[in-house]
């Protein structure tokens, strides 16, 4: 059976650990429509278009005077 001959320190384990969380940031292209920053194959938040049709209804914030 394995057993370990001293213990792992914290660091050390994390350490060893930390390549498999890597946080990265999300791809982002722009939307042909709207020109919004949005992920790639999905629907833009900002205007509801995905491949040049309307898939979504998206509200229209109106500016307070």
């Amino acid at each position: 059976m394995a057993v370990p001959k001293c213990k792992v320190s914290k660091a050390r384990r994390n350490s060893r650990n930390s390549a498999n969380f890597k946080a990265t940031t999300p791809t982002l292209v722009e939307c042909p429509e709207c020109h919004a920053l949005k992920q790639p194959h999905k629907v833009c938040p900002a205007c509801g278009y995905y491949n040049g049709k309307k898939v979504v209804e998206t509200e229209k914030k109106e500016e307070k005077k």
